[in-house]
């Protein structure tokens, strides 16, 4: 893929015959008295139902947390989502603890995005995370959606065509396999062999486990596969010899093999390595993307991790330039969540957008999962609408 040297400086950049953000923005409505609406912000809970129950290599759920955020200026709703898997150390309580202290109405200007997000970062962290976690990225990430879904729609264009990218290029989403009993794991992939062009299994128990699960899916169908170890193998040595098995069951890449503290090791994994090797659990913000030179192949790009579209744009092509590859990646979410993730999918290599696919309860429509493949829409903003 053609690399885009595109970044977002002050203000938010984007590529309309090499105009600013700022210089197509609409006229403000002012009210009576002359003065510019002010932005305003709601938020409530929203528990996600799994239609499966989810399971890695550290504990199983049924349900995932979540926040909805709206931000509305001048009459216009942007709609926002912070979801918090357990490793992230978020919870419901910290995102709205975090989410009340934001003083939003402050700003007259959403196309603002820069300053907003600068000033979300001078937040204290919540007292309320869990320990091991980084500061209240899921709330920021919900704030920045919600900015770009407003931002978006006052623009009338969606942000893929903001960002000057091609819908073409959007390549085929994983479905995630979580592990399970053979049975189950059999069922899983019946249900999605037909519909899906390439498949995520979850390792990183025991070989005879990941091996069980990779012959158990092969029993069903010949599906490129992707695997995430979730930091499951502990010896390189060992890592290094799965992958060579792995390579030839017909997988195609892997991710986060290793735990995030043992960067040596998993750069000489990533060195010997016959597939690409990504990052998840070692890649949080823009800042950790130079880091990861030389350590791995590639990047796993997720919005409640890196807090959100802005920073997500540029660590794409951060990425890009120092000659990494890019994943986009997801959370169980709704399609709110999942189509702003959506619309840098036209810049990545991998995507693994299937959140919205694993729950009975979205709230929105949005991008679309056709014959494998994320298709989006020319619905202005992240693309989606309220069920």
């Amino acid at each position: 893929m053609t690399n885009r040297r595109i970044f977002i400086k002050t203000g938010v950049f984007a590529l309309l015959g090499g105009t600013t953000l700022a210089s197509c923005q609409p006229k403000f409505n002012v009210t009576s008295t002359g003065v510019k609406p002010h932005l305003k912000m709601r938020f409530f809970p929203y528990e996600l139902q799994l239609q499966h129950t989810f399971t890695v290599a550290t504990y199983s759920r049924t349900t995932t947390p979540d926040v909805q955020v709206e931000l509305e200026y001048d009459g216009i709703i942007g709609y926002g989502e912070a979801s918090m898997p357990p490793y992230l150390g978020q919870s419901v309580e910290s995102v709205t603890d975090f989410l009340s202290r934001v003083d939003i109405e402050q700003f007259d200007d959403p196309f603002r995005i820069e300053d907003i997000m600068a000033y979300l970062d001078t937040i204290e962290p919540s007292s309320k995370l869990q320990l091991g976690a980084k500061d209240d990225t899921a709330a920021k990430a919900a704030i920045d959606i919600a900015l770009h879904d407003l931002v978006g729609k006052m623009l009338g264009a969606p942000w893929y065509k903001i960002w000057g990218l091609n819908p073409a290029d959007a390549p085929d989403t994983t479905f995630t396999i979580g592990i399970d009993t053979p049975d189950v794991v059999r069922e899983k992939t019946r249900e999605c062999a037909d519909r899906f062009n390439i498949l995520k299994v979850k390792l990183g128990r025991d070989e005879q486990s990941d091996k069980e699960m990779i012959e158990t899916i092969r029993s069903v169908t010949q599906l490129p596969i992707a695997i995430d170890a979730n930091q499951g193998w502990k010896d390189r040595s060992y890592a290094l010899d799965m992958i060579h098995w792995l390579k030839e069951q017909g997988i195609v890449m892997i991710e986060q093999p290793m735990p995030k503290e043992q960067v040596d090791d998993t750069a000489w994994v990533t060195e010997h390595s016959p597939l690409p090797v990504f990052a998840d659990e070692s890649m949080q913000r823009l800042v950790d993307v130079p880091k990861m030179k030389g350590v791995f192949h590639g990047i796993n790009i997720k919005l409640m991790k890196c807090t959100g579209m802005r920073e997500g744009w540029k660590m794409a092509n951060l990425a890009r330039a120092l000659g990494m590859r890019v994943m986009i990646g997801c959370m169980t979410e709704t399609s709110c969540a999942c189509s702003a993730a959506a619309q840098l999918s036209p810049l990545v290599d991998f995507a693994d957008l299937d959140g919205n696919l694993l729950i009975s309860n979205d709230r929105f429509e949005g991008m679309k999962v056709v014959k494998g493949k994320i298709t989006l829409n020319e619905l202005p903003g992240i693309g989606i609408q309220p069920i």
